[in-house]
């Protein structure tokens, strides 16, 4: 059998970075082969648009923004993605396409039909086997945000920065993307501590992997 495609997504502040390394290393543990990545950034490339697109001093039009997005989805499949699932490896990805259809598609008003035209040229065709939503109420993330920011200095990044009417709007795209589609993802509550959204990751995965 083929090694699963995770995608880990939800707003900011949610805490699916940290989850995707927790669970790259169970799997480790476990003795799977793991590829962690991210979009944007996941190939050198990719981290040169992820400076681009997330520097709050740039004003990126929203159009240029959407194919920014598709260009380093793009690199990202084509070079490490699609190489590393033909290798047998597990590969778990911090943010994927369902990030277009909420950031850009609900965030920025740009049109379904646009928005799934831009996705398919970008991934190849190339579909998740799971996505886990980690679902977390808007104002919560704002001030996990605003203490992370506080702890270690961090900068607001040009997203972080858009008013929360946006973010309510991503947060709803994620929650329609998960009602759709119950067959590839799953929410995951995100409000619960690190180990208790650590341990229902692994119930979910579980199955998947056949651990």
């Amino acid at each position: 059998m083929a090694p699963p495609f995770i995608t880990f997504e939800g707003i900011d502040g949610c805490g699916k970075s940290t989850q995707l390394r927790l669970l790259a290393s169970e799997l480790r543990l476990r003795g799977r082969e793991v590829v962690t990545t991210r979009e944007p950034g996941g190939t050198p490339l990719g981290a040169r648009v992820r400076e681009l697109l997330l520097d709050a001093r740039e004003q990126v039009d929203p159009l240029a923004e959407l194919l920014l997005y598709a260009a380093d989805r793009a690199q990202h499949v084509r070079q490490l993605v699609r190489p590393a699932l033909d290798s047998g490896r597990v590969v778990l990805c911090d943010r994927y396409a369902d990030a277009t259809v909420a950031y850009q598609g609900a965030g920025r008003g740009f049109p379904a039909s646009l928005i799934d035209e831009v996705v398919a040229l970008a991934t190849d065709g190339l579909r998740p086997d799971l996505t886990l939503v980690f679902d977390l109420p808007v104002e919560e993330s704002r001030q996990r945000a605003a203490q992370r920011a506080r702890r270690g200095g961090e900068i607001q990044d040009r997203i972080d920065a858009e008013e929360i009417a946006f973010h309510h709007r991503v947060r709803e795209a994620y929650l329609r993307i998960a009602a759709a589609e119950p067959h590839r993802v799953r929410v995951i509550d995100a409000s619960a501590s690190v180990e208790e959204v650590h341990a229902h990751v692994v119930r979910v995965v579980t199955p998947l992997l056949k651990l």
